[in-house]
């Protein structure tokens, strides 16, 4: 199978075909500029035929047995498996990621896998008391229907599959919409494994379309009852927005500023690894990444010249290649963008430690200082491998400035005292924090998502059950009940 060649379509209810739109998605290998693949674009009768075809097959997926279910995504797992290191290519090709991102992304979404697979089996009723005499009051857990799945270009086929496999595990069909800059490895490879898993035709769809073709066709279409998106913040408004004027359901997980803050007391060198992998892993291109880090000022001189070092011994180059730890950006879009706005913060007054050169869509690593507590770019998300320090007194101060921002999606914090990290974690306006670690972390089992303009709602564990069921009352009176009139 080539991957680029034969999973590059549209599949909408067990088939692959070609988008009838009237242009194409042209997919390319952001490191070399090859082009991998053209996609001619859904349109929005494509749209509402995914959605008619999850609609009829999941009445019959939601009766099917939950072993059953199971016995899909076991073998669903065992073919991602045996597919690891083709899939593995694909995203560095797709993605301009490093190799070791692909295989931890790989292994990372088998391991949702594997939790999807006991989801299967795991939602139960349950019978409550009743304050009314003779009433049995009997709670079931449903599947919501379709789930359709909006996914980044960043981790696609993990955060793809965080949503996909749970949801079919419950008794749900689901429509994927992958991000453009990743068709194929965030939509037709995923496709093509629950095919080949048996999965029954039409309850999982992958459609490759843009707004400028389909406008919010995907939202507005009265089959979905769950939109699980993730993205930017200004996309993800929009897409609350309009979800909630038609009584959708959402979980949004959105932009971030994380920050990865540094105590007096911490041990510097392995707070400078966990810096240096939380700012630049995958060139910055991930929303829990730490944006911002915060040393403390007894201890700055010393971080600042460690991980100055570090950043300056990284290597931008071909992601294949196996000594390279800075891969491209995902386009040449981004790439300007992120080029003018370090421009723009130095001619403002910025001090750049590090300064990095930029060379088509490789962009080497830059560490700025000195930004005023009021600089814009302190508040923002930064999606590029650009580092922003700053020095705080004390850790009143610390927690002010790291809850400084319109985010609170993740965040770490170094210390030798685990319970005081602990206590300044409590204080952190954020959905996830870390303490002695990376801001960069996702596990089956731990509720996933953000605070303010972070997100909304949470994935993994009990809370994907919340996300992609629903709850059902049904009260059996035995007995007669006396009415008063």
């Amino acid at each position: 199978m080539s991957i680029f060649s034969d999973l590059a379509h549209q599949y909408i209810d067990g088939e692959w075909l070609a988008g009838t739109g009237s242009w194409d998605i042209i997919d390319v290998n952001p490191y070399n500029g090859e082009k991998l693949a053209a996609i001619t674009v859904a349109t929005v009768e494509q749209v509402d035929q995914a959605y008619r075809g999850a609609e009829r097959a999941q009445r019959d997926w939601a009766a099917t047995s939950p072993y059953s279910r199971r016995a899909v995504l076991e073998r669903a797992l065992r073919i991602t498996e045996e597919r690891e290191k083709e899939i593995v290519e694909a995203m560095i090709d797709e993605l301009g990621g490093t190799r070791p991102k692909a295989e931890y992304e790989v292994h990372s979404a088998m391991e949702f896998m594997r939790e999807a697979i006991q989801l299967a089996v795991r939602p139960e009723g349950r019978i409550l008391a009743s304050p009314v005499e003779g009433k049995e009051n009997r709670v079931q857990r449903l599947p919501v229907g379709v789930v359709t799945v909006i996914s980044p270009f960043n981790f696609p086929f993990l955060v793809t599959l965080k949503s996909v496999a749970p949801a079919l595990a419950l008794g749900n069909a689901v429509v994927i919409k992958p991000n453009q800059n990743a068709p194929v490895v965030g939509g037709g490879v995923i496709a093509k494994i629950f095919e080949d898993a048996g999965l029954p035709a039409g309850l999982l769809n992958v459609l490759v379309t843009d707004i400028a073709e389909i406008g919010d066709a995907l939202l507005t279409h009265p089959v979905p009852k769950v939109i699980s998106f993730a993205g930017s913040d200004r996309v993800g408004r929009h897409v609350g927005a309009v979800a909630a004027r038609h009584f959708k359901r959402t979980v949004l997980e959105l932009s971030g500023n994380s920050a990865l803050v540094v105590l007096d007391d911490a041990d510097l060198d392995y707070a400078v690894d966990a810096a240096v992998f939380s700012r630049f892993v995958y060139q910055g291109q991930v929303c829990m990444a730490a944006n911002r880090i915060l040393v403390d000022a007894s201890v700055a001189e010393e971080f600042t010249e460690k991980f100055t070092a570090r950043v300056r011994a990284l290597k931008t180059g071909d992601p294949h290649d196996a000594d390279t730890h800075i891969g491209p950006l995902i386009n040449s879009f981004q790439a300007d963008a992120l080029t003018a706005l370090v421009d723009r913060a130095v001619a403002e007054g910025a001090q750049a430690l590090v300064r990095g050169s930029t060379r088509g869509n490789l962009v080497e690593p830059t560490v700025l200082a000195g930004l005023p507590e009021d600089s814009p770019l302190l508040g923002q998300e930064i999606f590029g491998p650009v580092a922003l320090l700053v020095v705080f007194d004390g850790e009143d101060e610390a927690v002010r400035l790291t809850n400084l921002t319109p985010y609170g999606l993740s965040g770490a914090v170094h210390t030798r005292d685990v319970e005081r990290g602990v206590r300044f974690a409590q204080r952190i306006e954020t959905g996830m924090i870390h303490v002695n670690d990376s801001t960069i972390a996702d596990e089956p089992l731990a509720a996933f998502g953000g605070e303010k303009a972070s997100g909304l709602g949470r994935l993994n564990g009990e809370a994907t059950v919340e996300a992609f069921t629903t709850q059902k009352w049904i009260s059996v009176q035995h007995g007669r009940t006396r009415f008063p009139f």
